[in-house]
């Protein structure tokens, strides 16, 4: 099986209109079932109760687009099989989610869950050997590769705390994945990035500011467990290994960047890193007086410098690639200096 860029392209505008098209009725079951997010003092800054469910869009219409690609494009089991192994666990943790958005989970239950669906993931790669580079160690790639599937899927998940926020800038570090994975040949790391890519700018639609819709720990789930998984099975193919390794990790640098400024602020506060807050970027960025819609593209505009840094240490890893890190470094570590110096609450 193998794509031309315009079948690619295509395919994410395809994911695009279908779930900017299903998310409205999906919209109107949610407020039916009065499946809402009402807003509250402590975190919650919309005015108005939010229907939620968008994550059931995306994830529909990531799961059906991909499928019927693989159908039309070149249907056998070992297709099949690939892609199950990432949009199977998807599934299972957007489930998880869901039940959370109707009944709600402490944090304990949500946690141990996606800890057993990330092991579970890492053990298939590193069994399968399709982890994108590996540290000559078995155990040290499980190791790396649970921590990074739960950390990414914690980090997606703490960033969907602003009208488009989540969205945009997945939608950007997904474009910029499919593009590194497409130029080393990496069919199904390009078609699920390209679809993702999709889905995220079609439920945009819905989910800029001022939002009709969001995507609830459903969506924000579903859309970590892949974006993790899919970041470590990329092989960029290039020397030295640390440039590879900084690769996801740029791509991913502001949801990175969010969690770490909300829980180093927490436990320098003394509180759970798993109690809600208004004390993430979006929050510290209207703090100092930049409205919703502009915090939005602001972090936009971020994740799609790290996009570009990401894809320059790519194609230039011998002549630029260590100079492009350090920007990359230091640029990170600034960032992380200013929000730290924004005060975490409004008081």
């Amino acid at each position: 099986m193998n794509y031309s860029i315009t079948q690619y392209l295509l395919l994410g505008a395809v994911t695009l209109i279908y779930v900017g098209t299903i998310t409205g009725p999906i919209r109107k079951i949610a407020i039916r079932f009065n499946v809402v997010d009402a807003p509250d003092m402590a975190r919650k800054i919309q005015k108005q109760p939010v229907p939620y469910l968008g994550g059931v869009a995306m994830a529909i219409g990531v799961v059906t687009t991909s499928y019927l690609a693989i159908v039309a494009k070149d249907f056998n089991l070992n297709s099949v099989g690939l892609a199950s192994s990432v949009l199977i666990p998807a599934i299972l943790i957007a489930a998880m989610g869901l039940w959370d958005d109707l009944r709600g989970l402490r944090p304990w239950p949500r946690l141990i869950a996606q800890t057993s669906v990330g092991t579970a993931m890492a053990l298939i790669l590193v069994a399968t050997d399709t982890m994108g580079f590996a540290l000559g160690n078995a155990f040290l790639n499980t190791v790396v590769s649970i921590f990074w599937i739960v950390g990414i899927t914690n980090s997606i998940n703490f960033f969907d705390n602003l009208d488009g926020g989540a969205a945009g800038t997945v939608a950007i570090a997904s474009f910029f994945l499919f593009l590194i994975a497409n130029s080393q040949g990496q069919i199904l790391v390009s078609a699920l990035a390209i679809v993702v890519s999709g889905a995220t700018a079609g439920f945009l639609l819905w989910n800029k500011s001022p939002a009709k819709i969001y995507m609830g720990d459903a969506g924000a789930l579903f859309l970590g467990i892949i974006m993790g998984v899919l970041t470590i099975r990329l092989d960029p193919g290039i020397e030295p290994q640390i440039l590879s390794l900084a690769i996801p990790v740029a791509l991913l640098a502001i949801p990175i960047l969010d969690t770490t400024v909300a829980v180093s602020s927490r436990l320098y506060r003394g509180i759970s890193p798993f109690t809600g807050g208004r004390d993430h970027l979006s929050h510290r960025l209207m703090r100092i007086g930049i409205q919703r819609k502009y915090a939005a593209i602001t972090l936009w505009v971020a994740s799609g410098v790290y996009g570009l840094l990401a894809w320059a240490i790519y194609k230039y890893p011998e002549s630029l690639g260590f100079p492009l890190l350090a920007v990359a470094v230091i640029s990170w570590l600034s960032l992380l200096s200013f929000f730290l110096r924004i005060p975490s609450s409004d008081k």
